[in-house]
């Protein structure tokens, strides 16, 4: 096996690919690396394939287009045990990727390029995306997998390939690089990082990026992937929210404001209390499936805890709850005239008591569903 493979996705690159190829030579030369140039092209139409064989690279034909597919088909291809990606626009220098490479060789199973950390030449990045999007965007990354990594969307890296590969990376797009982070940084892979340079690309044409679409891509995955802070954090807000203000309308409400007014805010606070229920289940499911079919790596403390909450016990405390919400339906009227704060507070409580019983015991049998054991779905396809 060789040590490194430098990886580069290509899409139509003719004109930069030949100054790209010679850099990563350069690098594997001066370096005595004993390495390949390996382009995974995307369905190039100009040359680039011809080319790159002629200067000595190995060329793969990548099936899927998509920047991430290029991406997971060449590190499929690898022969390398490291492998040094980067785009090839000749925005990333292969020649100075070598800090990169130590940081593997000491143990770390990734190691990013940070160009926020590093040197951005001018021209090289918009203003926009250097000030707000990339910031941005790392930053919630960094709040949502309490990460340290500085630039998640980094276009030049160094990994050992057969960690990254275990990871099951499966998006085709740009979101591919946020993907292989946060999947990183959940199964407890190595990371660290490295400053680099980014130059102005070598095109003559507008680059293949989409800044508002592929940064709304980016920003998608990485809330889909944190389905605690995405659902279940809001959720709880809701639901707290909802039941403090029914309690302080109970106890103070009738002191503090007219009746007419109080209906209103209880309305509103019901709506909180079954909104953030559903919330909350939503958050439980997303996440559970999330680890049940592979998309994000195994919680078993969440799965054990989530066990214990049976389908039983789950109908046991809608059951109770149910019924706690009838009778305060049939006490309060006893308790004064109907137009009385304190009669509207019990009844709304009580309807929010029915609702959330009901809204709890239907979700139960969906979260038992997801536990149900099958057998695998049968892959045959019949052929026409």
């Amino acid at each position: 096996m060789l040590e490194l493979t430098i990886l580069m996705p290509c899409l139509n690159e003719f004109e930069t690919l030949a100054v790209c190829i010679s850099r990563a030579r350069q690098l594997l030369k001066t370096r005595h690396i004993d390495g390949e140039i390996l382009i995974s092209d995307n369905g190039s139409t100009d040359g680039s394939q011809e080319l790159a064989f002629s200067l000595g690279a190995r060329v793969v034909e990548c099936p899927q287009r998509g920047y991430g597919a290029a991406l997971q088909f060449g590190i499929s291809q690898a022969r390398g045990r490291y492998i040094v990606m980067g785009d090839s626009d000749d925005s990333y220098h292969f020649d100075e990727a070598f800090p990169l490479i130590e940081r593997v060789r000491e143990g770390f199973d990734v190691c990013m390029g940070t160009r926020l950390k590093g040197t951005i030449m001018p021209g090289a990045m918009p203003v926009l995306n250097r000030y707000v999007g990339n910031p941005v965007l790392t930053g919630i990354g960094k709040w949502l997998f309490n990460s340290a990594i500085s630039d998640f969307h980094c276009g030049m890296r160094a990994f050992d390939r057969e960690k990254v590969m275990a990871l099951g990376l499966v998006t085709t797009g740009m979101e591919w690089a946020t993907e292989m982070v946060i999947k990183s940084k959940l199964s407890g892979l190595r990371i660290t990082e490295e400053p680099i340079t980014l130059f102005k690309d070598g095109r003559n044409r507008p680059p293949h990026l989409r800044r508002w679409r592929d940064g709304w891509r980016h920003l998608r995955f990485m809330l889909l992937h944190s389905p605690f802070w995405l659902f279940i954090v809001p959720g709880l807000c809701l639901l707290g929210g909802g039941v403090l203000g029914d309690l302080f309308l109970l106890m103070w409400g009738g002191t503090l404001m007219k009746s007419n007014f109080i209906f209103f805010i209880q309305l509103l606070l019901y709506c909180l209390v079954v909104l953030g229920t559903q919330i909350i289940f939503s958050g439980i499911f997303a996440k559970l499936y999330s680890h049940l079919n592979g998309i994000l790596p195994a919680d078993n403390s969440f799965q054990t805890l989530i066990k214990r909450v049976t389908l039983e016990k789950l109908l046991i405390g809608s059951i109770i709850l149910f019924f706690c919400g009838i009778a305060g339906i049939a006490v309060a009227p006893s308790l004064g005239s109907p137009e009385a704060v304190t009669i509207q507070n019990i009844m709304v409580l009580s309807f929010t008591a029915i609702t959330v019983s009901i809204q709890s015991a239907f979700n139960g049998f969906i979260l038992s569903l997801l536990f149900l054991k099958t057998n695998p779905p049968d892959q045959h396809v019949d052929e026409y």
